[in-house]
């Protein structure tokens, strides 16, 4: 008895996921193919924990910190790709206005905060203060001083208003970042990833190194850890953060509703309008 179409096609489909895909390549970097297999099934479990989130009106903020080119932006680009934007948010706030330096340093990133069933991703956040702030001498000590105490205030405040903050450092070496910044000068396409004041702090290298372990030891609580990302290979440290999010909210499957899709609207007595009417793009491809 010969085989239905189906069952051809069961088996083929299931000689498909058998085949092993090649983990690493012999450099021990991940192969493309691994990669974006583990990046596609991580995706998926995001969009599960963002329909999770909006269910039960949780409020999530990610915080990502760390060196210049060390890959926070890449990271949050896989987050959010397959997100809704309504509901998962990117925050990426530039130099403070005149009005804004006078107010209480927090002020500014308060309005940010999510509502009910919202994640906001902060690409640098208040932490700003205790890095490039100070090493730049932007602020005065006693700003940077009155932060460090005042910050592990804050953040108190935020989780007992019951908003989950997670904080990833992306730590990343001399070599490896020195390599990335060539390679954004090289590249038109990435040129605006840097800016003068990325080439000014390779000069304080050892400065924003001491800052950081002040900031780890004021900031790092039980209650609001740092979380450190090694981040030297992209593509580890994506699936890496992405999977460590998604162990840190609990979360289930919402089954979607079943959609019905309903019939078109007869269109039989529809006349389109003459197309050279119309001014069209042209295809140049």
């Amino acid at each position: 008895m010969s085989k239905s179409k189906d069952e051809k096609k069961s088996k083929k489909d299931s000689g498909k996921e058998s085949k092993k895909i090649k983990k690493e390549k012999k450099n021990g970097k991940l192969t493309n193919e691994y990669y974006l297999a583990e990046l596609g099934k991580l995706q998926i479990e995001l969009v599960k924990l963002q329909e999770w989130i909006k269910n039960k009106g949780l409020k999530i903020v990610l915080i990502f910190e760390g060196r210049d080119a060390a890959g926070k932006g890449g990271v949050i680009k896989r987050i959010t790709e397959s997100l809704n934007p309504r509901y998962c948010k990117v925050v990426a706030l530039g130099v403070p206005t005149e009005k804004e330096k006078t107010q209480w340093y927090f002020q500014r990133y308060v309005p940010h905060l999510p509502a009910a069933g919202e994640m906001v991703l902060f690409d640098r956040s208040w932490y700003n203060r205790a890095g490039v702030e100070h090493v730049m001498r932007f602020c005065s000590e006693k700003d940077y001083e009155e932060f460090l105490l005042s910050c592990p205030e804050f953040e108190t405040l935020i989780i007992r208003s019951e908003i989950i903050l997670i904080k990833y450092w992306f730590s990343v070496s001399d070599e490896e970042q020195e390599k990335r910044f060539q390679e954004r000068i090289n590249d038109p396409t990435k040129h605006w990833k840097i800016s003068p004041m990325d080439i000014e702090s390779r000069k304080h290298y050892v400065d924003y190194s001491i800052a950081k372990d002040k900031m780890f030891s004021h900031t790092d609580t039980k209650q609001s850890p740092w979380y450190v990302v090694e981040a030297d290979d992209k593509k580890r440290a994506r699936l890496n953060c992405i999977s460590h999010l998604l162990s840190l909210i609990p979360y289930k499957e919402i089954p979607y509703k079943k959609i019905e899709v309903p019939h078109r609207q007869d269109n039989s007595n529809y006349v389109r309008p003459p197309k050279d009417t119309q001014t069209y793009v042209p295809a140049e491809y």
